[in-house]
């Protein structure tokens, strides 16, 4: 499922997938039957390379024997026929089929027969080693002789090892050689009886030499059954094992040629024979299967290492092409992460002309467009925010003033003029430094001089019951805050706190610094508030206000706590603005908490 999962959630996984099925599965299908298909060729030419050479072998041997075995025509020669029948021989006689053995022996160039001997029943003979001679015993005690002369038209091929006695067929014996010898029966020409029997020997070496020169494999070998499948030739090399030619003495050879694979118990042997047309012995040929199969072995490791180089270039073509593919879409990827988390800087820089790069330019348009509607906005929003803030600021009741002009009235006919004097002082500094030319911004030491002046005018209105303090340290007055942020809190201190009391009502106006914050209290000894109303006040400076119809605390007061919370996080945000304590029938502490900077 992991896997699935990686695939399908990424493009290079997905182009990945594509290469191995379009490239590696045609390859792995392509090298199969590359490989099957050759496999099967070069084993097919290899087994029948094979049996050529067993056939080859066999028909070297036919063409030995036949060409050997003209020598038994001697036999139909009238002075040989006349030497096996007579009891007696003149010199003449003799020496005309020595010199017939002679004549046959440069005719037919034979270096590998050793001798050419004829014996008649009595055991006289003749031969080129001795001449005339006379054997010790009677032939026709020799089993081959009396096979003969049951069936005389029979030819007995005898190598050495398969009698004992086969070199005293004419009583000689070869040292340091094996001697193969051709038997065959001499007739009467007209009543066709058998007279006597003509011996050649010929040597082992040139058999042995068939088998040596002729190789199958590396270490393959031929050797030669008889037709009881008794093995009469082997070479003597430790390649024939025994046991393996036993194993293959077990399997039947109908055939006149054929080949099979022999398993065994350390490799699987490949077997193939041949069968001589004259003699009927079988060329038996071994050699272990992977020889014969070693040149489809090498084309497949071909095939292999080919299949693994294409799979090698296809995988470098799949990185080069996702290089380039893939590599630019993960890197605008990267930078459209960016840009969603809000860093707008990030900016692609496209290569090349194709649709990627024009990917690129159209993400960099976007992104210039995002920041330029951003910037449109926050400047719309500054402007909103400073549209507000005036017209919280210009929301001052005219109650106050209208109230306040009476007071001066009242003065005047009551010829108080210092009073009146200093009324109209109070109200002029007020009202010019609400106005302030404009500015939204003015010092602690100058909004502490605005409120000041309220409370002077305050003052000489219920000056029966208000007195006042401001307790604010110099160091702290030159730090800049929202204009008339301290005269609403003193005016609800006022309306809310000291006219509900009985007795005298102090203000006090004081200022500290808490971490990087200033706070500015404002403190009234008046009624307090119910813990209701207080709890019911500071969920409704968490509300929205609506800038245009800001609300009033009553009518003699100003714009109240609402509208200067609101202000302060207009401008600063969370956890800045106004914070309220009272304590019913104590007083009331409301703070103005702004960053200091």
């Amino acid at each position: 499922m992991k896997l699935i999962k990686w695939i399908t959630s990424s493009l290079r996984a997905k182009l990945l997938s594509m290469f191995i099925i379009l490239t590696a599965v045609p390859l792995l299908l392509v090298g199969l039957i590359s490989y099957q298909k050759s496999y099967n060729t070069v084993s097919d030419h290899s087994k029948a390379s094979t049996q050529l050479a067993a056939d080859q072998l066999a028909r070297n041997m036919d063409n030995l024997f036949g060409d050997t075995e003209r020598i038994l025509e001697m036999g139909k020669d009238p002075q040989v026929l006349q030497f096996l029948y007579s009891q007696s021989e003149t010199y003449q006689e003799a020496k005309s089929i020595l010199q017939t053995f002679k004549f046959y022996r440069e005719t037919y160039q034979y270096d590998k027969v050793l001798n050419i001997s004829m014996v008649n029943f009595y055991g006289k003979g003749i031969s080129e080693r001795k001449g005339v001679f006379q054997l010790d015993r009677n032939p026709l005690r020799n089993p081959y002789f009396q096979y003969l002369t049951q069936y005389p038209d029979a030819v007995l091929r005898i190598p050495e090892s398969a009698s004992s006695d086969h070199n005293r067929l004419d009583g000689f014996t070869y040292p340091n050689q094996n001697a193969l010898s051709i038997v065959a029966a001499i007739k009467q020409r007209i009543t066709h009886e058998v007279i006597g029997f003509i011996v050649i020997d010929l040597n082992e070496a040139m058999i042995d030499d068939f088998l040596a020169n002729t190789v199958i494999g590396k270490t393959g070998f031929f050797y030669i059954n008889d037709q009881y499948g008794t093995t009469v030739f082997q070479p003597q090399s430790p390649k024939a094992s025994h046991n393996i030619l036993e194993q293959i003495a077990q399997e039947p050879m109908t055939a006149a040629s054929d080949s099979y694979v022999l398993p065994t118990k350390s490799k699987p042997q490949f077997i193939v024979y041949s069968t001589s047309q004259i003699t009927g012995w079988k060329i038996v040929g071994v050699v272990p299967f992977q020889e014969i199969i070693a040149e489809a072995n090498s084309i497949r490791q071909l095939i292999i290492v080919s299949v693994v180089l294409s799979a090698i270039f296809a995988l470098t073509l799949y990185f080069f092409l996702t290089n380039r593919l893939t590599l630019p879409i993960q890197i605008l990827m990267n930078k459209m992460r960016k840009a969603s988390s809000g860093y707008l800087d990030a900016k692609v820089t496209p290569t090349g002309t194709d649709e990627i790069a024009d990917l690129g330019n159209s993400f960099n348009r976007m992104i210039e467009e995002i920041k330029s509607l951003m910037n449109k906005n926050r400047r719309e929003q500054e402007q909103k925010q400073m549209a507000e803030l005036r017209t919280l600021q210009a929301q001052i009741n005219p109650h106050f003033l209208y109230n306040t002009l009476d007071s001066i009235i009242w003065m005047a006919e009551a010829e108080k003029k210092e009073s009146v004097i200093k009324l109209v002082k109070a109200l002029s500094r007020f009202f010019r430094l609400s106005l302030n030319k404009g500015r939204d911004w003015i010092s602690i030491k100058t909004e502490l001089e605005h409120a000041h002046n309220y409370l002077v005018i305050q003052q000489m209105r219920y000056h029966d019951i208000l007195q006042y303090e401001i307790e604010v340290d110099p160091e702290l007055q030159v730090y800049p805050i929202l204009k008339m942020s301290l005269q609403p809190l003193v005016e609800n201190a006022i309306y809310h706190g000291i006219k509900n009391k009985r007795g005298q009502g102090l203000i006090r106006i004081s200022g500290h610094v808490e971490d990087r914050d200033l706070i500015l209290t404002v403190e009234d000894n008046g009624i307090g508030m119910t813990p209701e109303r207080l709890a019911q006040l500071q969920e409704e400076l968490e509300k929205p206000i609506d800038s245009l119809a800001a609300q009033q605390d009553d009518q003699e007061g100003g714009f109240g706590l609402q509208n200067v919370h609101q202000r302060i996080r207009l401008y600063f945000g969370q956890p800045y603005g106004v914070e309220i304590c009272s304590i019913y029938g104590e007083g009331s502490k409301i703070s103005v908490r702004i960053p200091k900077k």
